[in-house]
């Protein structure tokens, strides 16, 4: 028996007839690996199984010569006579290699493939850094705005503190004077309790001073107080909160107690609350005062 050609050894490994000889055209029948490399490379491709264009056997698209088939033919003709044994030896040289080149591309796409998954956690990691610092930066900016409405309600408040005090002091300059000059007028009694024989109940300490305000057209103003805040906070209420007359500028008012009756000086309003008898709840009315 004859040597096996290069296309019996593919055919005898399993490749299909026609992938054989075309790998064997396109890798110019440089042998069997050549051709083995190819086959193994495009195993995948769609078009594998495709004839070529140009039969097997043209050159450049003619027939060949008669002498070229007789040359042929006589080379297959001297091949030296190879035993079964040798055969099957060569056929299991042919699949060790084949089991070679597919290990090769086995290790090929392996490395392949973790390149691709290193890749691809590397743009998740950056992915996710990326939007790490655009939270960081959302919270940032929130925070700032946070800060930034404080400091403007901060600001409000003292804004509103500050024009109290200037209301206080214009309206004792124009009003009043100095009142530290003015003696203060002397306490009242308080009340008697309503029966000899029962004991006075036990003092208690109050914080704070409910004061209902009673206006001259009917309606009334309800405030808290402090029961150490002076009787002009009262007084700077009422003025901020009474509702304007027809006229012009309205004139100071003037504040009495319901019971007993008692009108409240310019010394008064700078006395606590507490130390007038207001607390813990007291009545007052609104009676202009005439200027002096």
């Amino acid at each position: 028996m004859a040597e096996l050609t290069a296309l019996e050894s593919l055919i005898e490994m399993g490749f299909p007839r026609g992938r054989a000889e075309k790998a064997l055209a396109l890798t110019g029948n440089q042998g069997i690996e050549a051709a083995m490399d190819w086959l193994m490379e495009h195993e995948e491709d769609p078009d594998v199984d495709e004839p070529l264009a140009t039969p097997l056997g043209h050159v450049l698209g003619r027939e060949p010569t008669s002498s070229e088939q007789g040359t042929s033919s006589t080379a297959g003709e001297g091949k030296p006579v190879l035993s079964e044994e040798e055969r099957q030896e060569q056929t299991k040289r042919m699949l060790e290699l084949v089991a070679q080149k597919q290990r090769e591309r086995e290790e090929r796409e392996e490395r392949e493939a973790l390149e691709r998954e290193r890749q691809r956690r590397k743009q998740g990691q950056e992915l996710s850094a990326a939007r790490q610092r655009l939270q960081e930066d959302e919270m940032r900016r929130a925070a700032e705005e946070r800060r930034r409405e404080k400091a403007e309600e901060l600001a409000a408040r003292q804004r509103v503190r500050e024009k109290i005090e200037r209301d206080k002091a214009e309206r004792a300059k124009k009003y009043g004077g100095s009142v530290g000059s003015r003696p203060s007028p002397p306490a009242e009694p308080g009340p008697v309790p309503s029966s000899p024989s029962q004991e006075p109940p036990t003092k208690r300490e109050y914080d704070q001073c409910r004061i209902q305000v009673r206006l001259p057209d009917g309606t009334s103003l309800t405030q808290t107080f402090r029961a150490r805040e002076q009787l002009a906070a009262v007084r700077l209420y009422v003025e901020l909160h009474r509702g304007e007359e027809p006229g012009g500028d309205q004139d100071p008012v003037q504040l009495l107690s319901g019971f007993p009756r008692r009108a409240f000086s310019e010394a008064d309003m700078e006395r606590p609350l507490q130390e007038l008898g207001l607390v813990p709840s007291a009545v007052l009315i609104v009676a202009k005062k005439c200027p002096s």
